[in-house]
Order: structure tokens, then C-alpha cells, then sequence
């Protein structure tokens, strides 16, 4: 809390010292660049050496600045992509301490070598380069003591303050939805089940010639051992990346989301770009696994079925499609064209061969549906997120989120007709 409140005082001394150099004579516009400079570095500093529930909170930050208006985020764009594959690492005593917990005193003996300084670190782990015993090079996922305990009690404060919101929306039950929320995140604490969900995914696309899953090559309670994958990560690819590698990564990425289920049974629902990254040889490697929704019959199928009815504009069926789902309340009344229209912006990149996802098309999206003036924004304030949706939604909307920040052209279309369970599109010509 101290070092979240740190934040404002931070940027109002940092105001004060700005003035003074603008009474000094110091041009505008250079004063503002320092001052959105040292404010993006202790927003990094501070989310980071939190890790846990402020770091996935950054990280979520990181995703959607991309629907952000572009004189807000973009002083900010590069140190937010930081913190979607790195952070300030912990303290390497702190993670021999773990390792030797994990895998007792003797620790050492599983590998060559061992690189104390982390490759990357995330909200409640970090990785570090090695070579196992026999040679191959692995990357040993390391998780930070306490981050159990701290990221439920992260969740628990969200959840208070997340039930006062909530009666200002008169259509959405949220407390299933924050039992499924902290089961998950539950479970994404437990490395032991994240190493069998990895192992799943692994043996699934085994061979494949698109995606490239690691091994699990040794496990515990804190710890996961991978085989190595190496690639450039979509950050990069996001920060400086040629047309034609946004176009291969973005088509990958989107291909992998709707693939996973119906491949593995596994949802990947962690689609922060760290954990993505293209390889040498095309493929589009996959990492962390911790977040996952065990999907064996794969997406549900109405969920392309009613993403063609969107797109033949059938609203009356869409809506008696929704309400089943229990994305609209029996007691909630809604009008079935306005509810159609509430959802066209997310369904226009369906009614041509390729789209380009991107920042303006983003901010467009969320203009439709945030701005109490229009009346969208009633719509969405009576629809609900049945909870066995939870992980679903975070996926489709982070996917969103990171296309539009690769910027990458996709045959979208083709994407979803081919791997969303229960879709037929209509030909162009009705959509």
C-alpha cells in the first residue's frame, strides 16, 4: 500500500521540480518528456518489485494500452511492454534458497550450469537460463516465497471493492465470477499442476509444424524445468518489429488461441505477450502454463453458433442464444437489435477476408462501448459473464488487446470458420 501510494506523491514532486525548470526556462516540451520518463520508470519499478497481484495488474495495463488515447499511453508504451516479460529480479540467494527447499541441498548436481541472473521474471516467478544434467539447455521457472499468500490477499481486496461496483451494474452476478477468479488463481500457484498442464499441451502439439510447446523436463511445489525455447518474443516484435513478421506473428498468435482448446483440451489463458514468442523456423513457441481452463469436448460450441447468427444479424435468435448462456439475465430486459449492435465492433474484423488489428481500430472499440452517452453503453450494463466464461473472456479480450498492439494483417475469417467449434459463416456477400 505504501509503495502503491508512493505513485502520486511521486508524480506531484516530480510536477513541482517540472514547474520550477519551466520558471527556469527550460522549454515545455522537454520538461514534460523528463517528467513522463521518471514517472514510467517508477510506475515499472514499483508494479514490478510488487509482483503479484500489482504486476498482473500491470500486465493487464500493458495489454489494453493499446485502446488507450494515444497522448496518455504512448510516453508510457515502451516501459508498459517491459513488464510483459521482465521485472526487477529477486535476490539470488532468495532463489538458490528455493531450489534447495524444492530440490534439496545437492541442487546443483540436476544441472551443467545454472545462470543466477534471471532471463526473465514475472508477477510470481522468474526464469532462469541452465543446462540440465544431460545437456540440453532448460529454463528454470523459480516462484517468489510469499507469492501464494500475497496474490489471494490481492485478490480478496479487489473482490471487496469489486462488490460495491458491481451494484451499480444491474445485470452481471459477480460472485460466482470471483469464486472462479480466485480458483484459478488457486491453481496457477500450484507449479506441480501447472507442470501436468504443460505436459498436456506438450504431447498434444508434439511434431507440430506451426506451434512449438516445451517439455516438462522436472517439477515441484515452486519449481518447473523446461526445455528452452528460443525465439524473438512478441514485445519485441510489438516494438520494432517489419510488416511482414507482425503479419506471421499476429496470424500465429490468433491461430494458437482458438487451436489450444480443440488440439489439447487446454485453454492457454495467460495471452500477455511474454509468453509468445517466434522461433527461427516460423513456429510460434508457448510458455507458462499456469493459467489454464480444462476444456476436453474444446471451446463450447455455442459460441461459433452464435457468432454466425451476429453475422447473418439474426438478433432475436442471437439473444434467446444469450440469455441460455446466461449472458443475460431472465430479469433483465433487452432489446435484441440493440444488443446486436452492442457487439458489431467486435465482430466487423469477421465480415472481411483479412483484417489489421490496431490501436486506432481498438480505441474505436471501446469509444462504442464505454461512452455513457451513446446507448451502447446501457446495453452493456446488463449482460453478465457466466462464471465457466471467465477464462474465456480474459483470453478473447487480452487477444485482442495484443493483436492490436503487433498491428499484424490476419485472415481472420478463415481462422475462426476453420477452428471455432459450431461456426459457419455466411458468404461475404450476407456477413
Amino acid at each position: 500500500s505504501a509503495k502503491l501510494a508512493a505513485l502520486p506523491l511521486g508524480f506531484a514532486g516530480r510536477t513541482a521540480i517540472g514547474l520550477g525548470k519551466r520558471v527556469g526556462g527550460r522549454p515545455a516540451e522537454v520538461v514534460a518528456a523528463e517528467m513522463q520518463a521518471r514517472t514510467a520508470e517508477q510506475l515499472f519499478k514499483v508494479l514490478g518489485e510488487l509482483k503479484g497481484g500489482a504486476m498482473k495488474f500491470g500486465q493487464a495495463l500493458s495489454i489494453f494500452e493499446a485502446a488507450m488515447p494515444e497522448d496518455l499511453a504512448g510516453p508510457y508504451r515502451a516501459t508498459l511492454t517491459k513488464l510483459q516479460d521482465a521485472a526487477p529480479p529477486m535476490p539470488t540467494k532468495t532463489v538458490h534458497a528455493v531450489l534447495r527447499d524444492d530440490f534439496g541441498p545437492r541442487w546443483r548436481s540436476r544441472f551443467t550450469s545454472f545462470e543466477d541472473r534471471p532471463a526473465a521474471a514475472a508477477s510470481i516467478g522468474q526464469v532462469h537460463r541452465a543446462v540440465w544434467a544431460d545437456g540440453r539447455p532448460v529454463a528454470v521457472k523459480v516462484q517468489y516465497p510469499g507469492a501464494g499468500p500475497a496474490l489471494l490477499s490481492d485478490l480478496s481486496q479487489v473482490s471487496r471493492v469489486a462488490r460495491v461496483a458491481a451494484g451499480w451494474i444491474p445485470g452481471l452476478d459477480l460472485a460466482p465470477i470471483l469464486e472462479e477468479l480466485k480458483g484459478r488463481m488457486a491453481e496457477e500457484l500450484d507449479y506441480r499442476l501447472e507442470a501436468t498442464s504443460q505436459a498436456q499441451f506438450a504431447e498434444a502439439f508434439a511434431g507440430d509444424e506451426t506451434f512449438a510447446l516445451p517439455d516438462v523436463v522436472d517439477s515441484s511445489e515452486h519449481v518447473i524445468v523446461s526445455e528452452w525455447l528460443e525465439g524473438l518474443p512478441l514485445s519485441s516484435i510489438i516494438a520494432a518489429g517489419t510488416p511482414e513478421v507482425r503479419d506471421q506473428a499476429a496470424t500465429r498468435y490468433m491461430e494458437f488461441l482458438l487451436a489450444g482448446p480443440q488440439q489439447a483440451g487446454l485453454l492457454h489463458a495467460d495471452p500477455h505477450p511474454g509468453n509468445f514468442r517466434l522461433m527461427p523456423d516460423g513456429r510460434l513457441g508457448v510458455i507458462d502454463f499456469g493459467a489454464v481452463k480444462r476444456l476436453p469436448d474444446g471451446l463450447p460450441v455455442e459460441m461459433g453458433e452464435l457468432l454466425t447468427l451476429a453475422l447473418e444479424g439474426d438478433a432475436q435468435s442471437l439473444l434467446e442464444g444469450l440469455r441460455e448462456l446466461g449472458f443475460v439475465k431472465s430479469t433483465i430486459d433487452l432489446d435484441a437489435e440493440a444488443a446486436l449492435a452492442y457487439l458489431e465492433p467486435f465482430i466487423a474484423p469477421l465480415r472481411t477476408d483479412t483484417f489489421t488489428f490496431n490501436r486506432p481500430w481498438l480505441r474505436g472499440v471501446f469509444a462504442h462501448i464505454n461512452d455513457p452517452r451513446r446507448p451502447q453503453f446501457s446495453v452493456g450494463m446488463k449482460l453478465n459473464l457466466p462464471p465457466e466464461f471467465l477464462l474465456i473472456h480474459r483470453v478473447w479480450l487480452g487477444g485482442i488487446g495484443v493483436l492490436c498492439q503487433i498491428g499484424g494483417q490476419v485472415p481472420g475469417r478463415a481462422i475462426v470458420d476453420d477452428l471455432l467449434p459450431g461456426a459457419d459463416l455466411p458468404p461475404l456477400s450476407q456477413a
